[in-house]
């Protein structure tokens, strides 16, 4: 199966935000490229809150870029199979952690962004992921820091998307 078909069988089967959801499939089927970084017109990324909820705290990385403290994530690769794939893959590349799991259920959270041109827009598929026991972060090439937060520090350094993120993983842990 490719990842554009994966992607089209999460979404159907995710079962919240049914307006969102159906925005990302009518964008997939008017874009068969959309998968890719390369598609201007905006394309699927996916990312992934990485969560210690035994000690009650996320793991955050600065974006070089952007930044911000978002969650982890970024786009879709060739190598990718599957959006968990994907999602698993650059939470692990950039935290640095091995031994990532991922939070059972599918998705998360829908999140559609704006971003820079040459590109216009980030159709985000959110899961979130499980740090194992004793979880050493490294930084990565993308990152300018990764830090733990408490959940109830998390308001005071991440935008709104983060927030509902956490919020979202944290109903359904």
């Amino acid at each position: 199966m490719s990842l554009y078909d994966d992607a089209v069988l999460v979404l159907k089967s995710y079962e919240d935000q049914t307006d969102l959801r159906q925005a990302y499939l009518d964008h997939l089927a008017a874009h068969p490229d959309g998968m890719w970084k390369s598609c201007h017109a905006g394309h699927v990324t996916a990312s992934a809150l990485v969560i210690d909820p035994k000690h009650g705290r996320v793991l955050l990385t600065l974006h070089k870029k952007l930044r911000m403290w978002l969650q982890m994530g970024g786009h879709c690769e060739p190598e990718d199979t599957s959006l968990e794939e994907a999602a698993l893959r650059e939470a692990t590349e950039e935290s640095g952690i091995t031994g990532l799991t991922l939070l059972p259920g599918g998705p998360v959270r829908l999140d559609r962004h704006p971003i820079p041109p040459p590109c216009h827009c980030h159709y985000d598929v959110q899961y979130a992921v499980l740090a194992p026991p004793g979880a050493v972060q490294e930084i990565s090439d993308e990152s300018l820091d990764l830090r733990w937060f408490p959940y109830d520090e998390v308001p005071s350094v991440a935008d709104e998307s983060v927030l509902r993120l956490l919020e979202a993983t944290r109903a359904r842990l």
